[in-house]
């Protein structure tokens, strides 16, 4: 490759590579901040379901006088409105169990669907 000083240059044939060194460190900072952000996002979800889980066995467990059907009607409500699906609504002995998973749209398709389970009974029993 032949050289050709420019007026005011270097004639140096590696002119214009901080250019690509620039893109190829931006282009791997975005890299890294969309990972990060997919991440949080994904740890989110699964913290709101995990507490659409929590808040559905409590309902369940609170309305358990009503019957094991109406209570379990409770729960489902309860997740519903936090945008999660009652995937099982259960009692084992007096103890609500209930598993939840979501509901959200335009999740993405590689990842996995979270879900949460959940406990809960009366406070006047020890655990």
């Amino acid at each position: 490759m032949r050289v050709v000083d420019r007026p005011g240059g270097t004639g140096r044939a590696d002119a214009g590579v901080a250019t690509v060194w620039t893109a190829v460190a931006v282009a791997a900072l975005v890299s890294v901040a969309a990972l990060v952000f997919l991440l949080g996002a994904a740890t989110t979800a699964r913290h709101r379901l995990e507490a659409a889980a929590d808040l559905g066995a409590l309902a369940a467990a609170s309305h358990a006088a009503e019957g094991p059907a109406r209570a379990c009607e409770r729960a489902r409500w309860v997740a519903e409105h936090m945008s999660a699906v009652v995937v099982s609504c259960r009692w084992e002995r007096r103890d609500a169990l209930v598993e939840v998973h979501s509901s959200a749209a335009g999740r993405a398709a590689w990842f996995p669907s979270p879900s949460a389970r959940a406990r809960a009974g009366p406070v006047d029993r020890p655990p």
